[in-house]
């Protein structure tokens, strides 16, 4: 009996972490992009360079001057944000939500966004 209160506990476990890693997971589905999209590149200028999304903007999160600098955009705007790995886009996200945007999609790291955008990685600036 007490083996058995223990393994369904690991299971609920188990399950209560993947619903919860999934509810924060960025899309994996397909995403439009239109001529009104903005992509938002949040990682650094040196990763910027070494390949971005084709047509991205870069605005570093972790920069002192992020909300400023996206505070200049329209706030009704549509974007597309990504970084590395989809923490930082994920904190973009909030912080743009913070200052007024609505329309936001976490794409998540570069090769996800690529993927789900179908837009191509380049480098340079």
């Amino acid at each position: 009996m007490k083996s058995l209160k223990k393994t369904v506990a690991t299971i609920a476990i188990a399950v209560l972490a993947t619903l919860g890693l999934a509810a924060c997971a960025p899309a994996s589905s397909p995403i439009e992009v239109t001529v009104d999209t903005v992509l938002v590149d949040v990682r650094t200028s040196d990763e910027y360079v070494a390949g971005h999304l084709d047509g991205a903007v870069n605005i570093d999160v972790q920069s002192a001057d992020f909300d400023a600098l996206v505070g200049q955009l329209p706030a009704d705007g549509e974007y597309i944000l990504y970084c590395a790995s989809g923490n930082r886009s994920a904190a973009a996200v909030d912080r743009m939500r913070g200052l007024g945007f609505s329309d936001l999609t976490d794409a998540g790291g570069l090769s996800e966004a690529s993927e789900v955008t179908g837009i191509a990685t380049v480098t340079g600036p």
